[in-house]
């Protein structure tokens, strides 16, 4: 194979048009695909998406201009990005439903995000992800119905409750590895989700119901939002929550890649063998990638738990786990941009899909197999490092 020619390096003008064309026209499709009511409407959406993709494989060059000009211009980059996020709920207006689906896809690109430590970076496969969102959401309601904590004291608390438990995944993961730590995973989600399930002060089967609204200086996420003047549902309260937890969780999974701990996890994907040999400390890695995982999925669960004010075992059963995972890989894995695409489209195509009735999972496993047909790597493959010199 010959080197390729590096691809053109944009000017400031150009990456600065290219990158308002790129956000606009992805929060153009995002804002369509969920207005879509007909069938045929989301399967001709899907169908542009699918060309697209289609494109960026057939052309990569195509991808790589954008990527270069989307890291030309950061402070653009970031600046419009913010603007469609903030502005979003004025163009839904009063419709509650599309600002329900975006919580929940905000919500599920966190969880694909703290997954995406493990089984992008460091290869290491977790089906317990849905239960340390479980632990999150179930110690925060137990503290805000049983002795009152506030939402926001919850939080913490919930976090190092759920981090707690990573690392008691995680001790396991020391002997074991690929498809028996995966089961070991699988056996540690059952055992949560059955122990929900049966004690008496989790509401066993039938949950935990009347999770109070959070409060921030004395207004309440159960009442209409008002921003200018313009009246915005309650939900909006819980949207621009849920869009502050996904920028610390790209901010921390940023940090992360980039950091010692992330090229650590990069040589356990690699060769587990040869990272040992390297000096690498296996074991306190894979154990760490367990307690990030959880520490962010129940940052994740809690939100979750008070949005809905009722939660039960069926909330995050292994389901879930496998829901989460379907999303990192179809997305792209250790791509942190591709694993939030891949969490907005699994989370919002089912929904949309429902006006093929009982047609809808076999329509929605269909789109995925396409979709993994064109991009057999995930939406947006990961990149590789580059340690130096040009790229």
């Amino acid at each position: 194979m010959g080197g390729s020619a590096s691809p053109a390096v944009p000017g400031a003008a150009s990456a600065i048009t290219t990158t308002i064309l790129l956000q606009f026209g992805g929060a153009a499709f995002l804002y369509a695909i969920l207005k879509a009511d007909h069938g045929w409407q989301v399967l001709t959406l899907l169908g542009l998406l699918g060309f697209g993709f289609y494109l960026l494989e057939r052309f990569p060059s195509l991808g790589d201009y954008a990527t270069a000009s989307l890291a030309r211009v950061p402070a653009v980059t970031i600046t419009v990005a913010a603007g469609i996020v903030l502005g979003f709920p004025f163009i839904v207006g009063s419709n509650t439903y599309i600002l329900h689906l975006l919580i929940v896809a905000q919500l599920y690109a966190v969880l694909a995000l703290a997954l995406n430590f493990q089984l992008g970076s460091a290869n290491i496969p977790n089906f317990a992800t849905g239960a340390s969102y479980g632990i999150g959401a179930y110690v925060s309601a137990l503290l805000a119905l049983n002795f009152g904590v506030s939402f926001w004291l919850t939080l913490p608390v919930a976090a190092l409750a759920a981090t707690l438990f990573g690392f008691i995944i995680g001790i396991p993961s020391m002997r074991t590895r690929d498809t028996y730590l995966a089961l070991v995973t699988i056996a540690f989600g059952v055992v949560v989700h059955q122990l929900l399930n049966n004690f008496d002060w989790t509401g066993g089967p039938n949950g935990l119901v009347g999770i109070p609204a959070p409060t921030l200086f004395g207004h309440s996420f159960a009442d209409p939002l008002y921003i200018f003047g313009w009246k915005l549902p309650s939900q909006a309260n819980f949207y621009y929550l849920a869009a502050v937890l996904v920028v610390l969780a790209i901010v921390t999974a940023n940090r992360l890649h980039n950091s010692r701990i992330g090229l650590a996890w990069n040589a356990l994907r690699a060769d587990e063998i040869a990272a040992k040999a390297q000096g690498i400390n296996v074991a306190w890695y894979k154990v760490l990638a367990f307690a990030v995982d959880a520490f962010l999925a129940a940052f994740a669960g809690t939100i979750y738990a008070f949005y809905v004010s009722y939660i039960s075992p069926d909330n995050f059963t292994f389901l879930v786990s496998v829901t989460i995972m379907t999303m990192v890989i179809v997305g792209g894995m250790d791509n942190i941009f591709g694993v939030i695409v891949g969490a907005f489209l699994l989370t919002i195509l089912p929904e949309k899909l429902r006006a093929f009735s009982d047609y809808r999972l076999l329509f929605f496993g269909i789109v995925i197999i396409i979709f993994l047909m064109i991009r057999p790597q995930g939406l947006f493959p990961q990149r590789l490092r580059h340690y130096g010199g040009r790229k």
